[in-house]
């Protein structure tokens, strides 16, 4: 099985970091409708041709679902996660993998050079394993989500999963893209990777690891956390010679994109992804194209 590599704590160094607690409001925000150029200054293959595309107007979740929303939904429906199930036969897998659990990235070390492991018992409430809790962390972004297990809480929500084109216009704010989030003095301006990945993450930003929702600065259309902290499913479809499965596209990268490797903390920056597997940076945000546009 072919993991993407799309990374352990807050920063204590970091006085602003300490002070970040997250949003506590669930609220959506109207994105209007526009034009912009989708898959603009391509870095990699995949995000080019360079092409207009058109918009209508649509409401997004500010912020990307957090592990209190998703236990919400959870304890209402009784759902369990495909990390929860046991896992589809394949032959040849080796034990660990014949167990519920799921990807989990592994800084590489001369005894052990992967980058990801399959860990039994990884999946949304233990994000990297058994040892893992998520206690105290209700407003970081659920993680170890499939792409089914995001549509369950989609329609149980009443909302649907963006489009690419939808999410790439929004994580954009009616700005310029910018090839790595930092302001003009440079300091970063999103949760990622800072340093030579994956030998060790410098933490400038305040987190080796996800952070709470909403703790840096909105996009121009008021949406937090577009770029950076985890990645988000989208409904759009993706092409990978090597998948087993279906693959679907992720966008906005996460806190394991440096600039050395990666670097897809990019509004165009898209990666392929199997439909079946969550890791512990893989989340998503919600739309809904129903609701009314605002009046004033």
């Amino acid at each position: 099985m072919f993991l993407l590599l799309s990374a352990c704590g807050q920063d204590v160094t970091n006085p602003e970091a300490q002070i970040c607690t997250g949003l506590t409001e669930n609220e959506m925000v109207w994105i209007p409708a526009g034009s912009f150029t989708m898959g603009e200054n391509p870095r990699y293959r995949e995000e080019g041709p360079p092409r207009t595309i058109h918009v209508d107007g649509f409401w997004m979740d500010a912020h990307e679902v957090t592990n209190a929303q998703f236990a919400a939904f959870v304890e209402a429906t009784g759902y369990k996660t495909l990390a929860e199930r046991e896992p589809p036969k394949m032959e040849g897998a080796p034990a660990e993998m014949q167990q519920p659990g799921s990807a989990v990235f592994n800084v590489p070390s001369d005894d052990d050079p992967r980058w990801w492991h399959w860990v039994p018992g990884a999946e949304w409430r233990h994000p990297s394993g058994p040892h893992e809790k998520i206690v105290g962390q209700e407003k970081v972004p659920v993680v170890q989500i499939a792409y089914d297990d995001a549509l369950a809480y989609a329609e149980w929500a009443g909302k649907e999963l963006p489009s690419e084109e939808q999410w790439e216009y929004a994580a954009r704010g009616g700005e310029a893209a910018r090839p790595e989030p930092k302001d003009a003095a440079g300091a970063p301006q999103a949760n990622y990777y800072q340093g030579v990945f994956p030998a060790r993450d410098l933490g400038e930003d305040g987190f080796t690891t996800r952070a709470p929702v909403g703790c840096f600065k909105p996009n121009g259309f008021g949406l937090y956390d577009m770029l950076g902290n985890v990645w988000e499913w989208t409904s759009g479809d993706g092409v990978r010679a090597d998948a087993s499965e279906g693959v679907k596209v992720i966008k906005g990268g996460s806190y394991l994109c440096a600039a050395n490797y990666c670097a897809r903390y990019r509004p165009s920056a898209r990666q392929f992804q199997e439909r079946g597997l969550g890791t512990n940076h893989i989340g998503f945000r919600l739309v809904d194209n129903d609701k009314p546009a605002p009046t004033d």
